[in-house]
């Protein structure tokens, strides 16, 4: 029988052609292809990858969005997929599998406190497990009145309809309504641009005390619960101060409010903790991840609850209505957690939480004397090696640089062989931070070269300053 299939590769111009072609790439505006290749990725080592040209580049990026974290070429996670999907590729969530059952044990014992896995295939699938389970609470509970849920401003939780509904960029979410109702949203913590126009250290951290703001707007009665990221990621890197977390736990308390945490970026590492809100007195009842979950090598996601949450759906089986009926098709996919495994054992075992903290701290350092050469360096900021850098024309006025100068120093950088983040498309007017995000296994050379990259870049585009 013939194979429809080619028997070789296809020449590199065959490649970018037939991209060009056929391909609705993520986040882009495809007229510029017109005029220039996208560039087609063949191979990654480590945390370099190399086209079909034969580039390569230094991946600072861990994968673009901040996935791949273990570095590319892990022929132990691929030899493990590999065998488990010659064994049990799949089936239905409803059932159990071996990979499934031992990756949710081996993940809870990361996450005190918590003690159910539901099993999903994106981020944004997970948190809408989490947003339909306090839904569903609301109506089991009273009479559904306790659904509402408050998101953070300039937090990200998704790219469905439903997730979209709890994002906080103007940008991200503009063109794509209606949203779902019910979703509301209270102030950032960012302290360089704080929401209320006070310092910190002479402030009564208002940022997180504006919950209550929004709860009471709300109504106390009507909300169930209120998401949010350890670390606010896609909105500019944006570690809270450290008061802030015990101020919000109290407050849902008070209120009974829920707490979720989005954990999609920062879990498994990244921060220099297991998860990011492990750095935070915080004790959240549902907790959400996906991309560093199994490095890039497979898709999963998991929504993690607490027991309590979980026997409010266990307690009532007798009500055909009163279970979770949900269902994640390829939540039912053998390769995510049998990935998840061995990206636990090697994150253990190559000490790379202690690296991200070494690393994270060495990176901070030379970051800090680019400020103090580069005027256009407003604030840096970041936790572990996840680390945002804000560009501004003005530091005394905090003027962002706009998107265009943000994305030429994002793409001296790539045609110079180093690969950075940046805001794209999310906000109005601040779309002016680079963001880094190196794999777990980065060591000074990889930083050197990286800051080096955006040294030479910052005094490129902004020569005349």
């Amino acid at each position: 029988m013939n194979s429809a299939l080619p028997k070789t590769p296809a020449a590199n111009d065959d490649i970018i052609a037939t991209d060009k072609a056929a391909v609705w790439h993520h986040l882009s505006p495809h007229q510029q292809w017109d005029t220039k290749d996208p560039i087609v990725l063949k191979k990654g080592v480590g945390m370099r990858v190399t086209d079909v040209k034969g580039k390569t580049y230094l991946d600072a990026t861990s994968g673009g969005v901040w996935c791949v974290n273990l570095g590319f070429g892990r022929e132990r996670i691929a030899e493990a997929v590999r065998q488990q999907l010659v064994d049990l590729c799949y089936f239905a969530g409803s059932y159990a599998t071996e990979p499934g059952a031992l990756f949710a044990q081996q993940l809870l014992t990361k996450m005190p406190g918590l003690s159910r896995v539901y099993y999903s295939s994106s981020g944004s699938e997970a948190n809408e497990k989490g947003y339909k389970m306090v839904r569903q609470l609301a109506h089991m509970k009273g009479d559904g009145t306790k659904h509402k849920i408050i998101y953070r401003d300039r937090d990200y939780h998704g790219t469905t309809i439903g997730a979209l509904s709890s994002t906080g960029h103007e940008q991200r979410t503009a063109h794509y309504g209606p949203f779902a109702p019910g979703f509301s949203s209270f102030a950032h913590c960012l302290c360089y641009r704080c929401p209320f126009g006070k310092t910190y250290g002479s402030c009564n951290i208002e940022c997180a005390r504006d919950l209550e703001t929004a709860i009471l707007r709300e109504g106390p009665d009507s909300v169930g619960a209120v998401v949010l990221e350890p670390i606010t990621a896609g909105g500019g890197v944006i570690p809270p101060p450290p008061e802030y977390f015990p101020i919000i736990q109290e407050i849902c308390q008070r209120y009974g409010v829920l707490i979720h945490i989005d954990e999609v970026v920062c879990g498994l590492g990244r921060t220099g903790a297991w998860f990011g809100y492990q750095h935070y007195d915080v004790k959240p009842d549902i907790v959400t991840m996906a991309k560093g979950v199994a490095s890039g090598y497979a898709a999963i996601s998991c929504t993690v609850t607490t027991e309590s949450l979980f026997n409010e759906f266990k307690h009532n089986d007798g009500n055909a209505l009163n279970y979770f009926r949900d269902i994640s098709t390829f939540g039912g996919c053998t390769a995510g957690p049998a990935a998840g495994i061995q990206t636990l054992a090697i994150l253990e075992e190559e000490n790379l939480i202690q690296n991200t903290r070494d690393m994270g701290d060495y990176l901070m350092d030379q970051l800090y004397a680019l400020q103090e050469k580069h005027p256009v360096i407003g604030d840096v900021r970041g936790k572990g090696l996840f680390v945002g850098i804000e560009l501004v024309s003005d530091r005394t006025q905090k003027t962002p640089v706009t998107e265009q100068q943000t994305a030429a120093v994002a793409g001296h950088c790539l045609e110079n062989g180093v690969m950075i983040g940046r805001t794209n498309r999310s906000f109005s007017d601040l779309n002016n931070s680079l963001y880094l995000s190196p794999a777990l296994i980065t060591t000074k050379t990889e930083l050197d070269e990286i800051t080096t990259a955006i040294d030479a870049a910052l005094s490129s585009v902004f020569s005349q300053q």
